[in-house]
């Protein structure tokens, strides 16, 4: 396989539960960016939390954000694709209104939730953005929304159910998220691909979540983290190291990096 592109997923992947990015990934990195393979960052997280990352490790390729609602440019970060998703707010409100569930709405000009919490905080200090609104979202004034995000702290497979036919719904251990229909990492993927002109075909694709599954699936070679869940794993061609150990460098290191790879993919 001829690699021109990679897309790589932050939390979970690229991040270990620290929120640091090792020296070992980023090396891995930017040695494949130098044999000609550009490096894209795709994410649930949003633009403001995903560029600080992106300078890091010195990459110049647009940046896929909210699950892939919307693109970013490399340097301004100008939106250059957004999607929004429009669901029913009333019954919306009313399933999540008085549960002891964080609601955060992510929209076009910032974020409003339900109520702060660490890793909003975390949010604000790296993104140097605090939420526009905390509080009773019932009385929030906000529009053209990215992303819902509702952490219950379980599964909520009977809640997230009934938005299906107004949103792509992506159901995780702790609660769901909600993007516009047909909208995803890999619906943004396809963008980027015919931009660059780029094949599927010569594309490898690694995460470790619920939102990864569809890149996964449709990249010519998809990685699950070892960290992943089986329906994650179940849905890659290989599955590389736990996130907290380097797998992402591992893999690039063994597969990838033309000087050193001991198998072809």
């Amino acid at each position: 396989m001829n690699v021109r592109a990679m897309f790589i997923d932050m939390d979970g992947t690229l991040l270990k539960s620290s929120n640091d990015i090792s020296r070992r990934n980023i090396e891995a990195i930017n040695r494949l960016i130098h044999q000609g393979v550009k490096v894209f960052l795709a994410t649930g997280r949003h633009y403001e939390i995903t560029a600080p990352y992106h300078k890091k490790i010195g990459l110049q390729t647009p940046m896929i954000c909210l699950n892939g609602a919307t693109i970013h440019a490399a340097e301004t970060g100008k939106v250059m694709q957004m999607k929004t998703v429009r669901v029913n707010e009333e019954r919306f409100h009313h399933l999540t209104g008085d549960d002891p569930c964080n609601v955060i709405i992510h929209t076009a000009n910032g974020l409003y939730c339900k109520e702060t919490n660490e890793e909003i905080d975390y949010w604000t200090k790296v993104g140097q953005l605090p939420p526009r609104y905390i509080g009773d979202l019932r009385q929030a004034n906000y529009q053209d929304v990215l992303k819902y995000s509702v952490r219950t702290g379980t599964p909520s497979p009977k809640i997230s159910a009934l938005f299906k036919k107004e949103a792509e719904v992506i159901d995780w251990n702790d609660g769901f998220e909600m993007v516009a229909p047909n909208t995803s990492k890999w619906s943004a993927i396809k963008s980027l691909l015919t931009e660059f002109r780029i094949s599927p075909d010569d594309v490898v694709a690694i995460g470790d979540g619920p939102n990864d599954i569809e890149m996964l699936r449709h990249v010519s070679f998809g990685v699950a983290m070892g960290n992943a869940s089986e329906k994650v794993k179940a849905a890659a061609d290989f599955v590389t190291g736990h996130h907290e150990n380097d797998g992402l460098a591992e893999f690039i290191e063994c597969y990838l990096l033309k000087s050193h790879a001991t198998y072809a993919i």
